[in-house]
């Protein structure tokens, strides 16, 4: 089996979204995409004013946004009716299609707000599709626990723990693993997908090759290969998230991801001249 060695290593950028919520952006930024793979950020934070103003409505069309949050309360409305208050290691899975306006606005005036949106392309053929929402609460999720580590699963299979999506077109895998201290992680992944490593805090080494220093809020890409081995340096928690590439030109117009600049150009029209949402 081929080993998975770290690729990339790169520090997330300090980013401003919504109505002005601070976060550090990772993959949107370079690089641009990691296909299936539009944008990864991270947000939280104990001062209110960095989250307060949250993300009122606004328009998508041609991604699915994938909501992970780890503190804190939120609340999510859309144009279909979908809505929910997410809280602490809830999952909103948002499949746009052709088009959907959603807000996501804090449901707390203070304390500590910590999550992450991970945005995921859609094939052509699925991009002018019925928008569909996924709301999935903490309890259920699969879960793995042993003496060395803790490994929550969103999309994929880790031993006996299952992730609640299923059926899905870039076949993704979505971990939350805590690792202890001198611990390791061992986990086969598909040859054919992009995969990456999110470190939230501690510190770790992959694969068995020298690489630099690799601690708190850093993103990993990591080489295709089918073995992949986490070593904790200092007590870790990171995600694990991979897809297999969809291998499409991608056109991108602010929250609108289509194949060609015509569609970006449709959909600006569709969103003003009133009939974005079917």
């Amino acid at each position: 089996m081929k080993n998975i060695e770290a690729n990339k290593i790169l520090d997330p950028v300090p980013a401003t979204d919504g109505a002005g919520v601070k976060l550090k952006r990772s993959i949107g930024v370079e690089p641009n995409y990691f296909d299936p793979f539009l944008m990864l950020d991270e947000f939280g934070s104990e001062n209110k004013d960095d989250y307060i103003a949250g993300f009122p409505p606004h328009p998508h069309r041609g991604i699915e946004t994938v909501t992970y949050m780890l503190a804190g309360d939120f609340e999510h409305k859309d144009s279909t009716g979908g809505q929910g208050r997410m809280t602490a290691g809830d999952v909103q899975w948002m499949k746009t299609g052709s088009g959907i306006i959603h807000s996501e606005m804090p449901a707390m005036k203070e304390g500590k707000l910590h999550g992450f949106q991970l945005w995921i392309n859609m094939p052509a053929s699925k991009k002018m599709s019925k928008p569909e929402y996924l709301y999935i609460d903490a309890d259920k999720m699969g879960s793995y626990k042993d003496n060395d580590k803790f490994v929550k699963v969103i999309a994929g299979k880790f031993e006996r723990a299952e992730g609640p999506i299923k059926k899905h077109n870039v076949e993704p895998i979505y971990f939350d693993i805590e690792l202890e201290k001198g611990k390791e992680f061992n986990f086969c992944l598909p040859p054919t997908h992009n995969s990456f490593i999110y470190l939230i805090k501690g510190e770790i080494n992959i694969g068995s090759k020298q690489h630099d220093e690799v601690k708190d809020s850093t993103l990993i890409l990591l080489t295709k290969g089918e073995q992949l081995k986490v070593s904790a340096l200092k007590k870790a928690k990171f995600l694990l998230v991979s897809g297999k590439p969809i291998g499409e030109e991608i056109a991108r117009g602010g929250p609108f991801v289509m194949n060609t600049k015509s569609e970006i150009l449709q959909a600006v029209q569709d969103y003003h001249n009133g009939t974005f949402v079917k």
